[in-house]
């Protein structure tokens, strides 16, 4: 990565960064190289100088990530300045870009009287993140609502995708390889009356059933077919056990802290 290096001037640019400060986990080793771009001027200068045989991995608020110790071998690409639009562009469409978070996008979507959007708030990630898995909470889905995505290439360049050029799933999304989520084309309906209360309920909900505020990378396991695994988990005794730093929550099974942040 020889090229790189002569972009050290490059603003939000690390080597041997500790991604520990960017999982939401708090633990993880070092990437070869930490890119948090502030335009897209900056991403596409580094993305054309980068070699094409480095790995890339993108980012957002790190919160469903474990990184080994060994940490990251290639390039780590945060989203969060470079694709922060968040826009209600028409009655019933709203644009978000991949580093907005989840709980950003509920608040917003409410505040301009669309919805159901309250799942959303349930999702401690981003909208790249949300996107890439098909993330969803409280019996809602990301990609219910996406019109269009705009992904990005090793190039740079953005192209605007349908979503039939993936194949989506629970919590598994397949789609075009060496393209990455920029933006999303979420559609809304008028809300209805009750959708604040609503989002205020689920929040109270999440509040009183898992453990914020602790280092965890939230649910850690998919729910099977006809059952919740937070419950298999706590049937089989586990709640609430510890191995060395990482310890099942006793407030919700399916999170495991790290204790020993």
């Amino acid at each position: 990565m020889s090229g790189l290096r002569a972009l050290r001037a490059l603003p939000g640019l690390a080597f041997d960064e500790p991604m520990a400060r960017h999982t939401s986990w708090r633990v993880g080793g070092p990437a070869d190289v930490y890119f948090r771009p502030e335009s897209m001027s900056d991403l596409r200068q580094f993305l054309q100088t980068i070699d094409r045989d480095v790995s890339l991995h993108w980012v957002g608020l790190g919160s469903n990530l474990l990184v080994r110790d060994g940490g990251i071998r290639g390039a780590v690409i945060n989203t969060q300045r470079v694709f922060s639009r968040l826009e209600h562009e028409s009655p019933y469409r709203v644009h978000a870009g991949a580093g907005v978070a989840c709980t950003q996008l509920a608040r917003r979507v409410s505040a301009w009287g669309l919805g159901p959007a309250a799942f959303f708030a349930g999702i401690p990630g981003t909208v790249g993140g949300a996107l890439t898995m098909n993330a969803g909470a409280f019996g809602g889905e990301t990609w219910d609502h996406v019109k269009h995505v705009t992904t990005i290439d090793r190039a740079g360049d953005l192209i605007v995708r349908q979503p039939g050029d993936f194949d989506i799933a629970y919590r598994n999304v397949r789609g075009p390889n060496d393209e990455w989520f920029a933006e999303a084309c979420f559609g809304f309906a008028a809300a209805a009356p009750d959708d604040a209360e609503h989002m205020r309920d689920l929040l109270a909900r999440r509040k009183a059933s898992q453990p914020l505020g602790q280092p965890s990378c939230g649910s850690v396991f998919r729910n099977p077919d006809g059952d919740h695994a937070a419950r298999l988990i706590e049937a089989a005794g586990l709640k609430g056990q510890r191995h060395g730093g990482a310890v099942v929550s006793p407030k919700h099974a399916n999170f495991i802290i790290n204790a020993g942040a």
